[in-house]
C-alpha cells in the first residue's frame, strides 16, 4: 500500500512538471500514464492473484457477522458508484476542484490565475493532477471515479491495519463503521479531495504505528511521505504535522531516549513532510509571494472558532456512534495494548486540532481522521463482545450503515435516467444545478449554436466555470488589452461603462444575459 500511494505521489509531481514546462497535452499525459501503469502492473503482476487467493480464505471461514459486513459495504460501494456515473454536481468540484485542471489542459499549462475566484490556482493540488490526467481520457466521470477509489484505497488501508488490532470480522467491522458515514458516502461520488488525503492520512499513522514497534527509522521516513502527500493534497493537512510530532515526543518520552534524538528526528519527519509539497510553495511564492497563499492574505484570512463543534450539526454529518464509543475507548486507555495506545492518542489530539481547523467544510475538514475514530469504536465493541449489549451495540452499527446505504440511494437515484441514457445530460444537468448559487450550464444550447471558436466572451457574476465550453475571460482576471465580442452577465447587472451594449440573449432559469456591441470586438 506504501508503494501504491508513492506512485500516486510520483504520477502526480510528473503532470506538475510537464505542466510547469507548457507540455501538458492528451499524447503526453497517455503515454506517462501508460508507462505508469505498465510499470506498476510488472512489479505488482501477481499481486491480485494473492489478494484474491486470501479474500477466499477469509470467506471460507464462514463468519455469518463477517460475511454481513462484508455484503453491507460492498452493497454501499455499488450505490455509491451510482453516484459516480452521473455528472457533477458538488460545488467545490464546479468551482475549482475541476474547473482548474480543465483549464490548465485548455492552455496545455499550469499557471498562476489572478482574482478572487480562483484563487486556489497555486496551492498544492496532488488530486486535481490526477484529475487533470482523468481529463485526457475523458469526460469529469473519470475524475470521479478517482475520488471514489480514493474511497476503497482508504477501505483496504483500514482493513490491512485494523488487522494488527483484531480478527478479521472487527477489522472489517472497523471499515463497516468508516464507510457507513454520510460524509463518506458524498464524498465518494464528487470530484474533491478528501478522501485522498484520508488515504494519506491513515497510510501517515500506519507508518507510525510500525516505527512505535520496530524501532525502524524507515518507517518514521515512510511516515512523513504519507503525511508530505496528504498536505500536497490538501493544505489543512499540515495541521496533523502538530499531531504527529507529539506522538514521536510520545515515543522519545517512553523509551527515555536522549533530547537530541528526538530533534534529529522531527527535523527528519518536519523535513520529509514539507519537502515533498516544496515544490508548490514554491511556485505559489513566485507568483503572489506567499508560499501558502489564498492563506493569511486579504482574499481569504485564516480566522478559527475555538468553540467545540458538535458532529451531529455538521452540513454533512458524522457516525452518531462515534460520540458514545469514543469517549468509552479512551477511558479503557489503560487495558489497551501499546500499538492501540497511539490510536488512543492519535484520536485524542485529532479532535483537538480538528477545533483549530477554519469551521467551513462540515464534517468532511474530520473526515481524514475517521479511519481511526473506528478503530477505536471497533475496539469498544470487540472489548464489549462478551456482554449481552454486543447485540444492540453491533445492531445499531448495521441500522446506521442501512440508514447511509438506503439515504445514499436515495440520493443517487437522480442519476440513473442519465446513466441509462433515458434522459441527456443536457436535461439532467438543466434539472439538477443550481443556478442561483453560482452553477452554469448552457441549458437551451445558446452558446453552442453562437459562439464560435474565434469569439471571446467576458463574464461577469458567475462563479462556478466548469461548465463553461466556449472561450471566455472572467472579469476576475480580465487584464488589460483582452479581447472580446461578447459580455455575459449572471444575476447580476451589466457594468455601466458597458451600458451601450445590446442585450441579444436572456435565459430565466440560469440568470443569464447576453449582450454585444454587433459583433465589433472590444479591449479591456
Amino acid at each position: 500500500m506504501f508503494t501504491i500511494a508513492i506512485l500516486i505521489g510520483i504520477y502526480s509531481y510528473i503532470i506538475f512538471a510537464l505542466g510547469l514546462t507548457g507540455l501538458i497535452y492528451r499524447q503526453n499525459i497517455l503515454i506517462v500514464t501508460f508507462i505508469l501503469l505498465f510499470s506498476a502492473l510488472y512489479f505488482y503482476k501477481s499481486t491480485p492473484r494473492v489478494l484474491f487467493r486470501r479474500f477466499l480464505n477469509v470467506i471460507s471461514e464462514k463468519d455469518r457477522l463477517f460475511l454481513t459486513f462484508l455484503g453491507l459495504i460492498i452493497i454501499q460501494i455499488l450505490v455509491n458508484f451510482v453516484g459516480v456515473l452521473g455528472p457533477e454536481l458538488s460545488f467545490d468540484s464546479l468551482w475549482y476542484h475541476l474547473t482548474l485542471p480543465k483549464l490548465y489542459l485548455e492552455n496545455h499549462s499550469i499557471y498562476y490565475i489572478p482574482g478572487g475566484l480562483l484563487y486556489y490556482s497555486t496551492m498544492p493540488k496532488l488530486t486535481e493532477m490526477l484529475y487533470l490526467g482523468a481529463f485526457a481520457f475523458g469526460s469529469e466521470i473519470f475524475a470521479k471515479f478517482i475520488h471514489f477509489s480514493f474511497g476503497i484505497l482508504t477501505l483496504i488501508a483500514l482493513y490491512k491495519l485494523s488487522r494488527k488490532f483484531f480478527i478479521s470480522k472487527f477489522a472489517l467491522l472497523a471499515c463497516v463503521i468508516f464507510y457507513s458515514n454520510l460524509v463518506v458516502g458524498w464524498m465518494s461520488i464528487a470530484a474533491y479531495v478528501d478522501l485522498a488525503r484520508t488515504f494519506f492520512e491513515i497510510m501517515a499513522l500506519w507508518g507510525i504505528i510500525n516505527w512505535w514497534e520496530e524501532g525502524e527509522k524507515k518507517w518514521l521516513i515512510e511516515s512523513g511521505v504519507m503525511l508530505g502527500l496528504a498536505i500536497s493534497t490538501k493544505l489543512l493537512a499540515i495541521e496533523s504535522l502538530i499531531i504527529f510530532s507529539i506522538l514521536i515526543l510520545f515515543y522519545f518520552l517512553k523509551h527515555k531516549r536522549k533530547l537530541i534524538d528526538l530533534l534529529i528526528s522531527l527535523i527528519i519527519f518536519w523535513s520529509i513532510c514539507l519537502l515533498i509539497p516544496l515544490p508548490w510553495f514554491v511556485f505559489s511564492f513566485i507568483h503572489t509571494g506567499n508560499p501558502i497563499y489564498p492563506f493569511l492574505s486579504s482574499i481569504y484570512p485564516v480566522t478559527f472558532n475555538l468553540e467545540l463543534i458538535n458532529p451531529l450539526t455538521l452540513s454533512d454529518p458524522i457516525f452518531p456512534l462515534y460520540i458514545v464509543l469514543i469517549p468509552i475507548g479512551l477511558l479503557l486507555l489503560g487495558k489497551q495494548k501499546l500499538r492501540f495506545k497511539i490510536i488512543s492518542f492519535y484520536a485524542i489530539l485529532a479532535i483537538f486540532t480538528w477545533q483549530l481547523t477554519p469551521n467551513t467544510g462540515g464534517g468532511r475538514f474530520i473526515l481524514s481522521y475517521l479511519p481511526a475514530f473506528s478503530i477505536l469504536s471497533a475496539f469498544v465493541i470487540q472489548y464489549a463482545w462478551k456482554l449481552k449489549i454486543k447485540i444492540v451495540i453491533v445492531g445499531l452499527v448495521v441500522f446506521f450503515l442501512l440508514f447511509s446505504i438506503i439515504y445514499r440511494l436515495g440520493a443517487n437515484l437522480k442519476y440513473i435516467p442519465v446513466i441509462i441514457g433515458t434522459e441527456s445530460k443536457q436535461e439532467f444537468l438543466s434539472e439538477n444545478l443550481n443556478f442561483k448559487f453560482g452553477d452554469f450550464y448552457d441549458t437551451d444550447g445558446f452558446f453552442k449554436k453562437n459562439i464560435k471558436s474565434t469569439d471571446k466572451v467576458l463574464l461577469y457574476g458567475f462563479h462556478n466555470l466548469y461548465y463553461v465550453n466556449f472561450p471566455f475571460i472572467d472579469s476576475t482576471f480580465a487584464k488589460k488589452g483582452d479581447r472580446f465580442n461578447y459580455i455575459a452577465v449572471q444575476n447580476s447587472n451589466i457594468p455601466k461603462r458597458f451600458k451601450n451594449w445590446s442585450l441579444i440573449y436572456y435565459n430565466s432559469r440560469t440568470g443569464v444575459k447576453v449582450y454585444s456591441l454587433g459583433g465589433l470586438k472590444w479591449t479591456y
